[in-house]
């Protein structure tokens, strides 16, 4: 539990990064920032499509309609908040000279999203969106 405490202070206050270890060749850390917000910006679609479903699937079921968003905005919500925790941990990582973290989450991700909008073709080709 330290360690995740530890991780969330790092969240906002970076500069205590470069007191661990050596610094980095620039252009790694520069790619590890590209990475964040390249996920930065996947969060933001992800948000942007819940708006999306809420808004422009009027004649949805109301029910499916909230599942669909909700998924979508909790989604972006997430991808927003791992951003920020992968890219604490690839810093701190490349700085002690280990190997980079391996994560689950892209992987889950692209699942949800493929559910998701495998349901969504599903529907519109039944015609529950009309």
């Amino acid at each position: 539990m330290r360690s995740v405490r530890e991780t969330v202070r790092l969240w906002w206050s970076p500069a205590r990064i470069g007191e661990e270890g050596r610094t980095p060749d620039y252009r790694f850390s520069l790619a590890n920032e590209r990475t964040l917000l390249a996920w930065l910006r996947t969060g933001l679609a992800l948000v942007g499509g819940g708006f999306a479903v809420d808004q422009f699937l009027p004649r949805l079921h109301p029910g499916l309609r909230t599942v669909f968003t909700v998924a979508l905005l909790v989604a972006g919500a997430l991808c927003a908040v791992r951003a920020v925790n992968h890219w604490v941990r690839c810093e701190r990582a490349m700085r002690r000279g280990e190997d980079l973290p391996v994560s689950r989450f892209p992987s889950v991700l692209a699942v949800v999203v493929g559910v998701l909008a495998a349901a969504m073709v599903a529907l519109v080709a039944i015609g529950w969106t009309r």
